[in-house]
């Protein structure tokens, strides 16, 4: 990670704070003075301020359930921030793995943790995500081939991957999914022409959704691992 974030997530400094110290030279990375506060390093470094060992907390794993018209951003914008509904420390620190839009529900995964998120979104991980999806027109049974096939995107050139369909009533689908193209949910269904009415996201790989909207949960040493045990990339 970057070192002012490093200092930062060690002391109770804010990034301004943390900055001035480094270019001050008062942070030394392995008994190297380092002044760049861009600078990688790595939680297993020495690093020191002022003399002093610093030691990062340890990263959060947090599941929330999203209401409507909320957005996954650290601060409100035409919509109110989800991060309102964390009532934690060092909030400031903490990002979404895998955004929702504003209008869709659900399960969103948020940590202070880089390389963790970054395993979850990264395309050739091919984690699955589970939507719950609700549609303008009635469905029938022959699209379920066409999403197990892969569908022409407008724009893509390439078609997307294998999507499980089940069909739950006239109106209203689940569908897995394993890659995040922008609106890609959305845009399958445009593509078939019919339009997305409601959106809720209920899992994410082995992760299923469990609290109130609003409410959030730490999760288990397991539920984090489970992205981990996963093994190498698909």
């Amino acid at each position: 990670m970057r070192l002012d974030r490093f200092v930062c997530k060690s002391t109770d400094l804010t990034k301004h704070e943390a900055t001035l110290l480094i270019n001050k030279g008062e942070v030394f990375v392995n008994g190297t003075e380092v002044t760049d506060e861009a600078s990688q390093v790595h939680e297993k470094n020495q690093i020191t301020l002022n003399g002093l060992t610093l030691k990062t907390r340890p990263f959060r794993y947090i599941l929330i359930h999203k209401p409507a018209n909320t957005i996954c951003s650290s601060i409100d914008e035409v919509y109110p921030s989800l991060f309102n509904y964390l009532a934690i420390d060092n909030v400031s620190e903490l990002h979404v793995a895998g955004r929702l839009d504003s209008d869709t529900t659900g399960l969103v995964l948020v940590t202070d943790d880089g390389r963790w998120s970054f395993d979850i979104i990264r395309p050739e991980r091919q984690c699955k995500k589970v939507y719950r999806v609700g549609l303008a027109k009635p469905i029938t049974d022959d699209v379920i081939d066409q999403f197990k096939n892969g569908i022409k995107l407008q724009g893509e050139s390439n078609l997307t991957r294998p999507a499980e369909l089940v069909i739950i009533s006239l109106n209203e689908v689940l569908l897995t999914i394993t890659e995040g193209k922008f609106h890609q949910v959305k845009r399958m269904f445009s593509t078939m022409g019919n339009r997305v009415v409601s959106l809720h996201r209920e899992a994410i790989g082995e992760i299923s959704l469990n609290v109130e909207v609003g409410q959030w949960r730490y999760l288990t040493s397991n539920e984090v691992n489970s992205f981990i045990a996963q093994g190498e990339p698909k």
